[in-house]
């Protein structure tokens, strides 16, 4: 029996694009405390209650996008730590779950003040409430732009060498092999047909600068009517649509990075094609599969076979290597009967 050496450091299954999308969340975090400050610092010195209203708004934001940026910080700096067996992957999923909730409340604090608001009208300043839109929109937009996931538009994998090879014979008649496997793949393949390279971490800052955008896009358009049609309570009902989109943006982003962690196993197209590869030689049948994420481009394989002509797992690790972002595999081979 061949093993790996004991205390050995696991992958950590970071995604490719990690250090940057971190610069790139810490960016954004920058900027949206400075609108932030901005708008409180100037909003109190002008006595606009509703730019110090928007400001504090702007501080949910800052607060939700620091936990994203702090959670890249945490995975790289403890991925290669041996308490995580799988490595820190998955921090930046719980981030993404957390942010998830974080948007499911905004979008519940936001009905709630619309229609307060629809039962009890008050006084809109149009002019200083729509410069305020309209400032809080180009500040959402340069961060969109700084948080789009590029990456996800051209899957590459990667991740890093380390093979483990176990084979048992018990007897002439019965072949049992394990092979568990972190290989080093680039490949064209990697995301097709399913979504397994994206960085829910990344995705999820994402998701808040566009529910930030919308409600100031609604924002617009509700002060907008209410200036010119005099139609003040279109505010509070697009307002109400608006926080309709962002929860369901929210559940959305809530199953993706629940899945995720709860190690749900991939039902899509991705398992019919590691079946497919395995079951090529129309000999072999596969009897347990597991496959589920372990982190942005990189998922894990528990995969039993049986064949009448059991071949090295090597070989049935070989079928799979074309698919790509497989980056821990265990293989177990018995014979057939």
């Amino acid at each position: 029996m061949n093993t790996s050496p004991s205390g050995t450091c696991p992958q950590s299954f970071l995604g490719s694009h990690h250090e940057r999308n971190e610069h790139r969340t810490w960016l954004v975090v920058g900027l949206t405390v400075v609108m932030m400050v901005g708008e409180i610092v100037g909003g109190t010195w002008f006595g606009s209650m509703a730019l110090v209203a928007d400001g504090w708004h702007m501080a949910t934001h800052a607060a939700a996008l620091g936990i994203a940026a702090l959670a890249y910080r945490y995975a790289r700096k403890h991925a290669r730590n041996p308490d995580f067996s799988f490595g820190t992957g998955k921090v930046g999923e719980l981030a993404g779950f957390a942010s998830a909730i974080t948007l499911a409340v905004v979008a519940i604090l936001i009905c709630w003040e619309a229609l307060h608001r629809l039962m009890n009208p008050g006084r809109i300043d149009f002019d200083q409430a729509g410069l305020i839109a309209i400032v809080g929109l180009l500040v959402n937009f340069v961060s969109a732009l700084l948080l789009r996931d590029d990456h996800h538009h051209h899957h590459h994998g990667h991740s890093h060498g380390h093979d483990h090879d176990h084979d048992h014979d018990h007897d002439p008649d019965h072949h049992h092999g394990h092979d568990d496997d972190h290989d080093d793949d680039h490949d064209e393949h990697v995301g097709a047909g399913h979504d397994h390279a994206r960085d829910t971490n990344l995705h999820a800052a994402y998701v808040h600068v566009l529910a930030d955008a919308l409600t100031s896009v609604l924002a617009i358009l509700g002060l907008l009517a209410g200036k010119y049609l005099g139609w003040v309570w279109m505010d509070a009902v697009i307002a109400v649509v608006g926080a309709l989109v962002i929860a369901q943006w929210s559940i959305g982003l809530m199953r993706e990075a629940g899945r995720s962690l709860i190690d749900a196993n991939d039902h899509g197209a991705r398992r019919q094609q590691v079946v497919t590869a395995l079951e090529g030689d129309g000999n072999t049948r596969v009897t347990d599969l597991h496959l589920w994420r372990l982190g942005p481009g990189h998922d894990g394989l528990i995969v039993s076979v049986e064949s009448s002509a059991p071949a090295a797992p090597a070989d049935y690790k070989a079928r799979l290597s074309a698919l790509g972002g497989l980056s821990h595999i265990t293989i177990e081979v018995n014979a057939r009967h």
